[in-house]
Protein backbone atom coordinates (compact mmCIF):
# COMPACT_ATOMS: atom_id res chain seq x y z
CA UNK A 1 0.00 0.00 0.00
CA UNK A 2 1.12 3.57 -0.64
CA UNK A 3 0.49 6.33 1.92
CA UNK A 4 -3.01 7.25 0.72
CA UNK A 5 -4.03 3.59 0.62
CA UNK A 6 -2.64 3.11 4.12
CA UNK A 7 -4.65 6.07 5.42
CA UNK A 8 -7.78 4.73 3.71
CA UNK A 9 -7.20 1.40 5.46
CA UNK A 10 -6.72 3.07 8.86
CA UNK A 11 -9.68 5.45 8.47
CA UNK A 12 -12.18 3.03 6.96
CA UNK A 13 -11.29 -0.44 8.25
CA UNK A 14 -10.86 0.44 11.93
CA UNK A 15 -13.53 1.74 14.34
CA UNK A 16 -12.89 5.50 14.59
CA UNK A 17 -14.37 7.63 17.39
CA UNK A 18 -14.14 10.88 15.45
CA UNK A 19 -16.44 9.41 12.81
CA UNK A 20 -18.85 7.17 14.67
CA UNK A 21 -18.63 8.28 18.30
CA UNK A 22 -18.97 5.97 21.29
CA UNK A 23 -19.38 2.78 19.22
CA UNK A 24 -15.64 3.04 18.44
CA UNK A 25 -14.64 3.43 22.10
CA UNK A 26 -13.20 0.32 23.74
CA UNK A 27 -13.40 0.52 27.51
CA UNK A 28 -10.46 -1.70 28.38
CA UNK A 29 -6.70 -1.84 27.79
CA UNK A 30 -6.36 -5.40 26.49
CA UNK A 31 -5.82 -4.47 22.84
CA UNK A 32 -3.16 -1.84 23.48
CA UNK A 33 -1.39 -4.17 25.93
CA UNK A 34 -1.38 -6.89 23.26
CA UNK A 35 -0.15 -4.53 20.53
CA UNK A 36 2.69 -3.21 22.70
CA UNK A 37 3.68 -6.73 23.72
CA UNK A 38 4.06 -7.60 20.02
CA UNK A 39 6.16 -4.43 19.59
CA UNK A 40 8.33 -5.35 22.64
CA UNK A 41 6.91 -2.62 24.88
CA UNK A 42 8.31 0.52 23.22
CA UNK A 43 6.38 2.78 25.64
CA UNK A 44 8.63 1.73 28.51
CA UNK A 45 11.91 2.61 26.78
CA UNK A 46 11.91 6.41 27.27
CA UNK A 47 10.60 8.86 29.90
CA UNK A 48 7.05 10.13 29.46
CA UNK A 49 4.65 12.82 30.67
CA UNK A 50 0.94 11.95 30.68
CA UNK A 51 -1.66 14.69 30.14
CA UNK A 52 -5.45 14.48 30.54
CA UNK A 53 -8.26 17.01 30.92
CA UNK A 54 -11.53 18.17 29.41
CA UNK A 55 -10.13 21.35 27.86
CA UNK A 56 -6.60 22.71 27.51
CA UNK A 57 -4.66 19.47 27.31
CA UNK A 58 -3.57 20.20 23.73
CA UNK A 59 -2.28 23.67 24.64
CA UNK A 60 -0.48 22.41 27.76
CA UNK A 61 1.02 19.44 25.87
CA UNK A 62 2.35 21.66 23.09
CA UNK A 63 3.64 24.30 25.51
CA UNK A 64 5.57 21.75 27.60
CA UNK A 65 6.93 20.22 24.40
CA UNK A 66 8.12 23.65 23.22
CA UNK A 67 9.93 24.22 26.53
CA UNK A 68 11.65 20.81 26.47
CA UNK A 69 12.67 21.25 22.83
CA UNK A 70 14.14 24.67 23.57
CA UNK A 71 16.04 23.16 26.53
CA UNK A 72 17.72 20.80 24.05
CA UNK A 73 15.73 17.61 24.58
CA UNK A 74 14.54 15.52 21.65
CA UNK A 75 10.82 15.58 22.42
CA UNK A 76 8.07 13.28 21.21
CA UNK A 77 4.50 14.56 21.22
CA UNK A 78 1.39 12.42 20.78
CA UNK A 79 -1.94 14.30 20.52
CA UNK A 80 -5.35 13.81 18.93
CA UNK A 81 -7.33 14.39 16.85
CA UNK A 82 -5.40 15.78 13.89
CA UNK A 83 -6.64 18.75 11.87
CA UNK A 84 -5.17 18.41 8.38
CA UNK A 85 -2.72 15.52 8.28
CA UNK A 86 -2.92 12.24 10.19
CA UNK A 87 0.78 12.57 11.03
CA UNK A 88 0.11 15.66 13.19
CA UNK A 89 -0.71 13.14 15.93
CA UNK A 90 2.87 11.89 16.11
CA UNK A 91 5.64 14.49 16.15
CA UNK A 92 9.25 14.73 17.27
CA UNK A 93 10.56 18.25 17.86
CA UNK A 94 7.53 19.58 15.97
CA UNK A 95 8.18 17.45 12.87
CA UNK A 96 5.53 14.94 11.86
CA UNK A 97 6.46 11.29 11.51
CA UNK A 98 7.25 10.17 7.97
CA UNK A 99 4.73 8.73 5.53
CA UNK A 100 7.08 5.77 5.10
CA UNK A 101 6.91 4.97 8.82
CA UNK A 102 3.09 5.03 8.78
CA UNK A 103 3.05 2.67 5.78
CA UNK A 104 5.60 0.23 7.21
CA UNK A 105 4.09 0.17 10.69
CA UNK A 106 0.58 -0.49 9.38
CA UNK A 107 1.82 -3.20 7.03
CA UNK A 108 3.74 -4.85 9.86
CA UNK A 109 0.70 -4.93 12.15
CA UNK A 110 -1.92 -6.01 9.60
CA UNK A 111 -1.98 -9.66 10.78
CA UNK A 112 -2.46 -8.51 14.40
CA UNK A 113 -5.12 -5.99 13.37
CA UNK A 114 -7.02 -8.76 11.59
CA UNK A 115 -6.76 -10.96 14.68
CA UNK A 116 -7.80 -8.55 17.47
CA UNK A 117 -9.75 -5.83 15.57
CA UNK A 118 -8.33 -2.82 17.47
CA UNK A 119 -9.79 0.67 17.19
CA UNK A 120 -8.21 3.40 15.10
CA UNK A 121 -7.08 5.11 18.31
CA UNK A 122 -5.45 1.97 19.71
CA UNK A 123 -3.40 1.55 16.54
CA UNK A 124 -2.32 5.21 16.47
CA UNK A 125 -1.23 5.07 20.12
CA UNK A 126 0.88 1.96 19.44
CA UNK A 127 2.26 3.68 16.33
CA UNK A 128 3.32 6.70 18.38
CA UNK A 129 4.99 4.57 21.05
CA UNK A 130 6.95 2.69 18.36
CA UNK A 131 7.96 5.86 16.51
CA UNK A 132 9.28 7.54 19.64
CA UNK A 133 11.44 4.51 20.41
CA UNK A 134 12.68 4.37 16.81
CA UNK A 135 13.59 8.07 16.96
CA UNK A 136 15.30 7.62 20.35
CA UNK A 137 13.51 10.56 21.96
CA UNK A 138 14.76 11.93 25.28
CA UNK A 139 11.17 12.27 26.49
CA UNK A 140 7.64 11.93 25.09
CA UNK A 141 4.50 13.87 26.02
CA UNK A 142 1.47 11.63 25.71
CA UNK A 143 -2.00 13.17 25.61
CA UNK A 144 -5.01 11.03 26.46
CA UNK A 145 -7.71 10.65 23.86
CA UNK A 146 -10.77 10.32 26.07
CA UNK A 147 -10.92 10.09 29.85
CA UNK A 148 -7.82 8.53 31.36
CA UNK A 149 -8.40 5.38 33.39
CA UNK A 150 -9.36 3.24 30.37
CA UNK A 151 -7.69 5.36 27.70
CA UNK A 152 -5.27 3.44 25.49
CA UNK A 153 -2.42 5.75 26.50
CA UNK A 154 -2.78 4.65 30.13
CA UNK A 155 -0.19 1.88 29.98
CA UNK A 156 2.75 4.26 30.25
CA UNK A 157 4.63 4.79 33.51
CA UNK A 158 5.16 8.55 33.40
CA UNK A 159 7.54 10.74 35.36
CA UNK A 160 4.76 13.33 35.67
CA UNK A 161 0.98 13.29 35.27
CA UNK A 162 -1.00 16.44 34.43
CA UNK A 163 -4.78 16.97 34.56
CA UNK A 164 -5.75 20.35 33.13
CA UNK A 165 -9.39 20.58 34.26
CA UNK A 166 -12.71 18.76 34.47
CA UNK A 167 -15.83 19.75 32.56
CA UNK A 168 -18.91 18.16 31.04
CA UNK A 169 -17.84 16.40 27.85
CA UNK A 170 -18.33 12.82 26.61
CA UNK A 171 -20.81 12.39 29.48
CA UNK A 172 -22.35 9.32 27.79
CA UNK A 173 -19.02 7.53 28.32
CA UNK A 174 -17.32 9.22 31.28
CA UNK A 175 -20.34 9.95 33.47
CA UNK A 176 -22.82 12.77 34.04
CA UNK A 177 -21.30 14.36 37.15
CA UNK A 178 -18.01 16.20 37.60
CA UNK A 179 -16.99 13.66 40.25
CA UNK A 180 -17.52 10.72 37.86
CA UNK A 181 -15.59 12.47 35.07
CA UNK A 182 -12.81 13.39 37.53
CA UNK A 183 -12.60 9.72 38.59
CA UNK A 184 -11.94 8.69 34.98
CA UNK A 185 -9.34 11.42 34.42
CA UNK A 186 -7.69 10.64 37.79
CA UNK A 187 -6.98 7.17 36.44
CA UNK A 188 -3.70 8.52 35.04
CA UNK A 189 -2.38 9.24 38.56
CA UNK A 190 0.38 6.68 39.19
CA UNK A 191 2.23 5.29 42.19
CA UNK A 192 4.78 7.73 43.67
CA UNK A 193 4.47 9.98 40.60
CA UNK A 194 3.79 13.72 40.98
CA UNK A 195 0.55 15.00 39.46
CA UNK A 196 -0.22 18.62 38.57
CA UNK A 197 -3.89 19.66 38.60
CA UNK A 198 -4.64 22.78 36.58
CA UNK A 199 -8.14 23.70 37.73
CA UNK A 200 -10.50 22.06 40.19
CA UNK A 201 -13.61 22.61 42.28
CA UNK A 202 -14.47 20.99 45.63
CA UNK A 203 -16.35 18.16 43.89
CA UNK A 204 -13.32 17.16 41.79
CA UNK A 205 -10.65 17.99 44.38
CA UNK A 206 -11.98 15.25 46.69
CA UNK A 207 -11.56 12.72 43.90
CA UNK A 208 -8.02 13.85 43.06
CA UNK A 209 -6.94 13.95 46.71
CA UNK A 210 -8.21 10.42 47.32
CA UNK A 211 -6.59 8.98 44.21
CA UNK A 212 -3.27 10.71 44.98
CA UNK A 213 -3.39 9.40 48.56
CA UNK A 214 -4.05 5.84 47.34
CA UNK A 215 -1.00 6.06 45.08
CA UNK A 216 1.26 8.02 47.41
CA UNK A 217 1.49 10.56 44.58
CA UNK A 218 2.59 14.13 45.39
CA UNK A 219 -0.25 16.39 44.19
CA UNK A 220 0.29 19.99 43.09
CA UNK A 221 -2.67 22.32 42.51
CA UNK A 222 -1.63 25.06 40.09
CA UNK A 223 -4.30 27.40 41.48
CA UNK A 224 -2.69 27.17 44.93
CA UNK A 225 0.81 27.88 43.59
CA UNK A 226 0.37 30.71 41.12
CA UNK A 227 -2.15 33.31 39.98
CA UNK A 228 -2.53 35.67 37.04
CA UNK A 229 -2.47 39.30 38.15
CA UNK A 230 -2.79 40.96 34.72
CA UNK A 231 -2.66 40.19 31.04
CA UNK A 232 -2.53 42.15 27.78
CA UNK A 233 -4.04 40.73 24.60
CA UNK A 234 -3.17 41.34 20.98
CA UNK A 235 -3.94 39.18 17.95
CA UNK A 236 -0.29 38.09 17.79
CA UNK A 237 0.65 37.63 21.45
CA UNK A 238 -0.61 37.43 25.01
CA UNK A 239 1.42 39.05 27.81
CA UNK A 240 0.69 37.49 31.19
CA UNK A 241 1.92 38.58 34.63
CA UNK A 242 2.00 35.66 37.07
CA UNK A 243 2.51 35.87 40.81
CA UNK A 244 3.93 33.08 42.94
CA UNK A 245 1.35 32.86 45.75
CA UNK A 246 3.95 31.81 48.36
CA UNK A 247 6.78 34.23 47.56
CA UNK A 248 4.64 37.05 46.04
CA UNK A 249 7.26 37.28 43.27
CA UNK A 250 5.88 38.33 39.88
CA UNK A 251 7.13 37.35 36.41
CA UNK A 252 5.99 38.33 32.96
CA UNK A 253 5.55 35.78 30.19
CA UNK A 254 4.68 36.33 26.54
CA UNK A 255 3.05 33.53 24.55
CA UNK A 256 1.94 33.23 20.95
CA UNK A 257 -1.10 31.22 22.12
CA UNK A 258 -3.40 34.23 22.31
CA UNK A 259 -6.69 32.88 23.63
CA UNK A 260 -7.30 34.48 27.01
CA UNK A 261 -8.11 31.00 28.34
CA UNK A 262 -4.37 30.36 27.85
CA UNK A 263 -3.78 32.26 31.10
CA UNK A 264 -5.13 29.18 32.94
CA UNK A 265 -3.19 26.77 30.75
CA UNK A 266 0.03 28.69 31.39
CA UNK A 267 -0.30 28.22 35.16
CA UNK A 268 -0.58 24.46 34.58
CA UNK A 269 2.36 24.49 32.17
CA UNK A 270 4.63 26.43 34.55
CA UNK A 271 3.81 24.19 37.53
CA UNK A 272 4.51 21.14 35.34
CA UNK A 273 7.89 22.53 34.26
CA UNK A 274 8.79 23.20 37.90
CA UNK A 275 8.10 19.55 38.71
CA UNK A 276 10.27 18.43 35.81
CA UNK A 277 13.07 20.67 37.09
CA UNK A 278 12.73 19.10 40.55
CA UNK A 279 13.21 15.59 39.20
CA UNK A 280 16.31 16.52 37.25
CA UNK A 281 15.35 17.92 33.86
CA UNK A 282 17.65 20.85 33.07
CA UNK A 283 15.37 23.69 32.00
CA UNK A 284 16.36 27.33 32.49
CA UNK A 285 14.08 30.31 32.97
CA UNK A 286 15.36 31.62 29.64
CA UNK A 287 14.35 28.33 27.96
CA UNK A 288 10.82 28.88 29.29
CA UNK A 289 10.62 32.53 28.20
CA UNK A 290 12.02 31.82 24.72
CA UNK A 291 9.83 28.80 24.01
CA UNK A 292 6.51 30.31 25.08
CA UNK A 293 6.92 33.09 22.53
CA UNK A 294 6.96 30.53 19.70
CA UNK A 295 4.93 27.49 20.73
CA UNK A 296 3.17 27.45 17.35
CA UNK A 297 6.25 27.27 15.09
CA UNK A 298 8.16 25.00 17.48
CA UNK A 299 5.38 22.41 17.68
CA UNK A 300 3.26 23.15 14.59
CA UNK A 301 0.22 23.85 16.77
CA UNK A 302 -3.01 25.09 15.16
CA UNK A 303 -6.67 25.78 15.78
CA UNK A 304 -6.54 27.59 19.14
CA UNK A 305 -7.78 31.17 18.75
CA UNK A 306 -6.00 31.21 15.41
CA UNK A 307 -5.99 34.42 13.39
CA UNK A 308 -6.78 33.61 9.74
CA UNK A 309 -6.94 37.18 8.37
CA UNK A 310 -7.56 40.81 9.26
CA UNK A 311 -9.94 43.42 7.79
CA UNK A 312 -12.27 41.79 8.64
CA UNK A 313 -10.72 39.76 11.44
CA UNK A 314 -11.34 36.01 11.06
CA UNK A 315 -10.51 33.76 14.02
CA UNK A 316 -10.90 29.97 14.31
CA UNK A 317 -11.05 28.04 17.57
CA UNK A 318 -11.71 24.38 18.34
CA UNK A 319 -14.02 25.20 21.29
CA UNK A 320 -16.76 22.57 21.18
CA UNK A 321 -18.21 22.05 24.68
CA UNK A 322 -19.84 24.25 27.31
CA UNK A 323 -16.68 25.27 29.17
CA UNK A 324 -14.70 25.88 25.99
CA UNK A 325 -17.41 28.04 24.46
CA UNK A 326 -17.77 30.05 27.69
CA UNK A 327 -14.04 30.88 27.52
CA UNK A 328 -14.34 32.00 23.91
CA UNK A 329 -17.32 34.22 24.73
CA UNK A 330 -15.40 35.69 27.67
CA UNK A 331 -12.65 36.65 25.23
CA UNK A 332 -15.10 38.34 22.87
CA UNK A 333 -16.09 40.73 25.65
CA UNK A 334 -12.51 41.99 25.84
CA UNK A 335 -11.92 42.61 22.14
CA UNK A 336 -12.93 45.67 20.16
CA UNK A 337 -14.94 45.05 16.98
CA UNK A 338 -18.00 46.44 15.26
CA UNK A 339 -20.34 43.58 14.28
CA UNK A 340 -19.93 39.91 15.28
CA UNK A 341 -20.37 37.12 12.74
CA UNK A 342 -20.43 33.54 14.09
CA UNK A 343 -19.88 30.45 11.96
CA UNK A 344 -20.76 27.31 13.89
CA UNK A 345 -20.93 23.58 13.20
CA UNK A 346 -21.13 20.82 15.81
CA UNK A 347 -21.19 17.04 16.22
CA UNK A 348 -24.22 15.03 17.34
CA UNK A 349 -22.89 13.79 20.68
CA UNK A 350 -22.20 17.21 22.22
CA UNK A 351 -24.77 19.11 24.27
CA UNK A 352 -25.65 21.36 21.36
CA UNK A 353 -28.63 22.92 23.10
CA UNK A 354 -26.52 24.21 26.01
CA UNK A 355 -23.89 25.66 23.66
CA UNK A 356 -26.54 27.44 21.56
CA UNK A 357 -28.17 28.88 24.68
CA UNK A 358 -24.86 30.56 25.59
CA UNK A 359 -24.49 32.43 22.30
CA UNK A 360 -25.33 36.13 21.83
CA UNK A 361 -28.61 36.91 20.08
CA UNK A 362 -27.26 39.97 18.26
CA UNK A 363 -24.61 38.20 16.12
CA UNK A 364 -24.97 37.30 12.44
CA UNK A 365 -25.03 33.49 12.23
CA UNK A 366 -23.85 31.06 9.56
CA UNK A 367 -24.80 27.49 10.42
CA UNK A 368 -22.75 24.76 8.81
CA UNK A 369 -21.32 21.27 9.36
CA UNK A 370 -18.21 19.18 8.91
CA UNK A 371 -18.36 16.23 6.54
CA UNK A 372 -18.03 13.24 8.85
CA UNK A 373 -20.77 10.82 10.00
CA UNK A 374 -20.69 12.28 13.53
CA UNK A 375 -21.50 15.81 12.32
CA UNK A 376 -24.83 17.30 13.32
CA UNK A 377 -26.64 17.96 10.00
CA UNK A 378 -26.88 21.66 9.27
CA UNK A 379 -30.68 21.49 8.99
CA UNK A 380 -30.91 20.15 12.56
CA UNK A 381 -28.48 22.75 13.89
CA UNK A 382 -30.41 25.52 12.10
CA UNK A 383 -33.70 24.30 13.60
CA UNK A 384 -32.25 24.08 17.12
CA UNK A 385 -30.76 27.57 16.74
CA UNK A 386 -34.10 29.05 15.70
CA UNK A 387 -35.58 27.71 18.94
CA UNK A 388 -32.92 29.73 20.78
CA UNK A 389 -33.73 32.86 18.73
CA UNK A 390 -30.44 32.72 16.81
CA UNK A 391 -31.04 33.89 13.25
CA UNK A 392 -28.81 33.26 10.27
CA UNK A 393 -27.98 31.40 7.08
CA UNK A 394 -27.54 27.68 6.36
CA UNK A 395 -24.37 26.81 4.42
CA UNK A 396 -23.23 23.25 3.79
CA UNK A 397 -19.49 24.00 3.74
CA UNK A 398 -17.38 25.93 6.27
CA UNK A 399 -15.27 27.58 3.56
CA UNK A 400 -18.39 28.84 1.78
CA UNK A 401 -19.64 30.12 5.13
CA UNK A 402 -16.38 32.01 5.72
CA UNK A 403 -16.53 33.49 2.23
CA UNK A 404 -20.13 34.64 2.76
CA UNK A 405 -19.33 36.14 6.16
CA UNK A 406 -16.34 38.04 4.73
CA UNK A 407 -18.53 39.41 1.94
CA UNK A 408 -21.13 40.53 4.49
CA UNK A 409 -18.65 42.02 6.95
CA UNK A 410 -17.00 45.42 7.22
CA UNK A 411 -13.27 45.83 7.92
CA UNK A 412 -13.86 46.37 11.65
CA UNK A 413 -16.07 43.29 12.08
CA UNK A 414 -15.06 40.02 13.74
CA UNK A 415 -15.81 36.60 12.24
CA UNK A 416 -15.50 33.68 14.65
CA UNK A 417 -15.49 30.04 13.48
CA UNK A 418 -15.94 27.31 16.10
CA UNK A 419 -18.05 24.40 17.37
CA UNK A 420 -16.13 21.30 16.33
CA UNK A 421 -12.52 20.25 15.85
CA UNK A 422 -13.62 18.62 12.60
CA UNK A 423 -15.19 21.83 11.34
CA UNK A 424 -11.95 23.74 11.93
CA UNK A 425 -10.04 20.95 10.18
CA UNK A 426 -11.96 21.63 6.96
CA UNK A 427 -10.92 25.30 6.74
CA UNK A 428 -8.78 25.67 3.62
CA UNK A 429 -6.21 28.22 4.79
CA UNK A 430 -5.75 27.04 8.37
Amino acid sequence: MNYQQTLAYLFHQLPMFSKTGSTAYKADLSNIIHLCKVLKKPHLKYPTIHIAGTNGKGSVSHSIAAVLQTAGYKTGLYTSPHLKDFRERIKVNGEMCSEEFVINFTQQLKPIIKKINPSFFEITVAMAFEYFEKEKVDIAIIETGLGGRLDSTNIIIPQLSVITNIGFDHVQILGNTLAKIAYEKAGIIKQNTPVVIGECVSETKKVFDEKARENNAPIIYAQQQKKVTEYFYSHSSLEIVIENINTKQKKEYITDLTGIYQTKNLLTTLCSIEQLQKIGWKISQQNILDSLRKVKPLTNFKGRWQLLQTKPTVIADVAHNEDGVKEVLKQLKQISFNQLHIIIGMVKDKDVSIVLSLLPKNANYYFTQSHIPRALPVDELFSMALNKNLIGEKIDNVNSAIKMAINNANNNDLILVFGSVFLIAEINNL
